[in-house]
């Protein structure tokens, strides 16, 4: 509060935690892909929020967006070459996997390895845990 006044916290004074790759790695590979889709959307400083939400066939699925900055609470890791950032809860789900990244017709695109995984769809879009 300045003079009396409430102000709205910016995305700067964000209060983040930092972490490190044994919540999630990112592969060579994943984080040139990720840089290049920052550079191309003109958000260089950008970070990859990766997120566990509820759906898909077995329970939960992945969510990945790109976002300018870490929001409060966030658990922020530098890997790959790239910021990613994570929400306290989804590093329940997360906490030991690795982001790859595939440039292939088939079975290409995002992946990832979580060994917090008890079981996946057969399609390897959802998992449960």
């Amino acid at each position: 509060m300045i003079s009396g006044i409430a102000r709205k916290e910016t995305p700067a004074e964000a209060k983040v935690r930092i972490g490190d790759e044994r919540l999630l790695k990112v592969s060579v590979d994943a984080g040139n892909k990720v840089r290049s889709l920052l550079d191309r959307q003109g958000r260089p400083e950008g970070v990859l929020r990766v997120a566990v939400v509820g759906g898909g066939c077995s329970g939960l699925q992945y969510k990945m967006d790109l976002q300018d900055a870490p929001a409060h609470r966030d658990i922020l890791v530098e890997s790959g070459g790239i910021r990613v950032v994570v929400d306290p809860k989804t590093a329940l789900y997360v906490t030991g996997s690795q982001l790859d990244y595939a440039d292939k017709l088939e079975d290409g695109g995002f992946k990832v390895n979580n060994p917090n995984a008890a079981s996946t769809c057969s399609c390897g879009e959802s998992f449960s845990a």
